[in-house]
């Protein structure tokens, strides 16, 4: 049994407010349709944001349902859930999938959670957000007990995984089932394929290149869709790509060379199909940005469908690698070098035992350790022994005056500070 699987397709996506990008995801996602009649699946599952909006304009309709309609031709049902895109944060809202469900589009929603192909369990959950985090994890519970008398098993999610998204996450991967054969997740724009429970866990990335920090993963993995065999003992996935329709250009040109390499980069660009968009650096020495930018726009604007320019001068570069050993060094290491001045590795031992308990809310332990510390070094201290020498310094000038000032001391007392009358009121009391 074979099926495609397919997410982030965000039809009507107009990215830098251009209309031949938005032109770009239409003619990819034709591209990917027409791939996957060729390759003659049992079905299709799409993991969600199968638009850009909630509510997507006419044309991005219209291009699903020619190429949904072309599928149904072909005999290729599709199986499909809501994506973050697709949902509109609202109660009772419906995503813009359900007008194509007469047509014969399966849609997977809490209503209709799964769908069974001969003996094949498909079932999945809509986009949920942090917030319904709890009621997710008991509709994947669930759907596990569902699944559990059939002999092949699909999860469709379209979900962050702490494991593959750290920093925006809903879900932790242990809280996914691990009795499914299959899970077409979608929400990560990068193509990713794991082992997991007794199957396959598989990211089938965007069709398009949605944001520019997707072009490394572009050019490691391209874009496109996963096909996948399914037997009684084994999923095999296999990743069917396709061109992208104009070419992203990542350019770093060093400011000493930069005449030739951008009449380098010109010649290239014209040899090109389509105009690109191009991400261009130049960096190192001291140059004027304007005229800089300038001779970018004279020499690329009208054979470029988008330039992104970044500009980093000798100083710029300086400034980063500043903040980059900074953010390299160690917290403790940061603490430990502030303190050096005291000279005192109790001290600095003190600190780090703070830093490592508090960072961890551990307030009572901190205190045992502030206690502790105070009672050895100052429980039994004479103050009488300390030498304060900047206090010494600063009380004899206090009773020193010129033979002006001898006459009319509260002229200058009425000027000290707060230490300085906090200084004579104990040398009072000591005279008392």
């Amino acid at each position: 049994m074979k099926f495609a699987h397919l997410a982030d397709t965000h039809l009507g996506y107009r990215q830098y407010g251009l209309i031949e990008r938005e032109e770009d995801f239409y003619n990819a996602f034709e591209d990917i349709i027409n791939k996957i009649i060729e390759e003659n699946p049992d079905f299709l599952i799409h993991s969600g944001d199968l638009f850009e909006f909630s509510k997507p304009s006419p044309n991005a309709l219209l291009i699903f349902q020619e190429q949904f309609l072309k599928l149904k031709d072909n005999g290729i049902p599709v199986y499909a859930i809501a994506g973050n895109h697709d949902i509109l944060m609202r109660k009772n809202a419906i995503p813009p999938q359900v007008l194509f469900k007469k047509l014969g589009l399966n849609l997977i929603s809490p209503k209709n959670p799964y769908f069974i192909y001969d003996d094949v369990f498909i079932g999945g959950c809509p986009y949920h957000s942090k917030l319904q985090v709890d009621s997710l994890k008991n509709s994947l519970n669930h759907l596990s007990k569902e699944a559990e008398n059939y002999s092949k098993k699909i999860l469709v999610i379209h979900q962050g995984i702490d494991k593959y998204l750290p920093w925006e996450y809903e879900l932790e991967i242990a809280d996914i089932p691990q009795n499914f054969d299959y899970y077409a997740c979608g929400h990560v724009h990068t193509r990713i394929i794991d082992d997991f429970g007794g199957g396959k866990l598989a990211y089938s990335g965007s069709l398009e290149i949605w944001k520019a920090n997707e072009l490394g993963d572009y050019v490691k993995k391209n874009k496109g869709f996963y096909s996948v065999e399914m037997s009684n003992d084994s999923v095999k996935v296999e990743p069917v790509n396709i061109e992208l329709q104009r070419e992203f250009i990542i350019k770093n040109i060093q400011y000493s060379q930069f005449d030739d390499e951008i009449q380098e980069l010109q010649s290239y660009i014209l040899k090109l199909n389509a105009k690109p968009i191009v991400n261009l650096t130049v960096e190192g020495g001291n140059f004027n940005r304007g005229d800089v930018y300038e001779k970018v726009n004279t020499e690329l604007f009208d054979i470029s469908l988008k330039i992104r320019p970044v500009f980093k001068s000798e100083d710029i570069l300086n400034d980063e690698k500043l903040i980059e050993n900074i953010a390299t060094l160690d917290p403790k290491e940061l603490l430990a070098e502030k303190l050096e001045v005291f000279d005192n590795e109790d001290i600095v031992k003190l600190a780090i035992e703070l830093l490592n308990n508090l960072s961890n809310d551990k307030l009572e332990e901190s205190e045992k350790i502030s206690n502790k510390f105070f009672k050895e070094y100052f429980e039994d201290l004479d103050i009488s022994e300390i030498e304060f020498d900047d206090f010494e310094i600063e009380e004899a000038n206090l009773f020193s005056y010129d033979d002006e000032s001898k006459n009319s001391p509260d002229k200058d007392l009425n000027n000290f500070t707060d230490v300085d009358n906090d200084i004579i009121e104990k040398r009072n009391n000591d005279q008392t």
